[in-house]
């Protein structure tokens, strides 16, 4: 299948900046497709998300109606961390993220693109049938009501309205991102030092950089990416916390 990759900044932005390229996705010919010391556990009781693959497989079942608030505690191979979501932020975004979680969508997910200083994206789902299913389950934009801050989350898109199953949380300050249309749903209230450790060596994806492919990861999936890239940390489970 032939890859066609999109960024999300206009060529005005890429003339202007000479910052990491904003969080993006790339796009398949045929099918849309999503395209930088350990804490302690949350304390509190959890709910376990176990996968449930008919949801998984069929995104149109997952449209539940998110809690104006909730947390999830992500455990990865580097440590927890939990992210509390503020649905009034972003209620499409926090609704889509909500039943991801449901579903249990975030297990042996991959950090596949870590740039030191800007952000970690992650989201595309080690088994290609399930990243299949996702490709075309677009979201429409949220206006942006919260700044790309440090420790706070987003979509990372390939344009306007095509937020599906990919984030970033921000290493620092990008407020440019804002213009852009992306929109923070929830940020990083414990474990941001086990988010700033992933491991990012392998930089900037291809094909400007050394990293992960995305069009290879969504046909391939962990597969690919365990075999070529076996410095990376990976979410091994998310939790709704009580």
């Amino acid at each position: 299948m032939n890859i066609r990759h999109l960024a999300i900044l206009s060529a005005a932005f890429l003339a202007v900046s000479c910052s990491p390229k904003a969080p993006e996705m790339q796009d398949h010919a045929q099918q849309a497709a999503p395209s930088a010391p350990p804490a302690s556990a949350a304390q509190g009781n959890y709910k376990e998300m176990t996968p449930v693959m008919d949801t998984l497989k069929n995104p149109s079942k997952a449209t539940e109606k998110a809690p104006d608030t909730f947390k999830v505690k992500f455990a990865t191979t580097k440590g927890d961390f939990v992210l509390e979501v503020t649905r009034a932020w972003s209620p499409l975004g926090a609704d889509r993220f909500y039943n991801l979680v449901k579903a249990g969508f975030f297990a042996d997910v991959a950090f596949f693109r870590v740039i030191e200083g800007f952000m970690v994206q992650f989201g595309i789902h080690g088994d290609p049938e399930v990243a299949s299913a996702w490709r075309g389950a677009r979201i429409q934009d949220d206006p942006v009501k919260q700044s790309n801050a440090k420790g706070y989350i987003s979509y990372a898109m390939a344009g306007p309205n095509t937020r599906t199953t990919q984030f970033f949380i921000n290493y620092g300050d990008n407020a440019r991102l804002d213009d852009m249309g992306f929109s923070p749903f929830g940020k990083v209230t414990e474990g941001m030092d086990v988010v700033e450790s992933i491991y990012s060596g392998y930089g900037e994806g291809a094909p400007s950089g050394n990293g992960p492919d995305q069009g290879r990861v969504q046909m391939k999936g962990n597969a690919y990416l365990k075999a070529d890239f076996p410095n990376l940390d990976y979410i091994k489970s998310a939790q709704l916390l009580n």
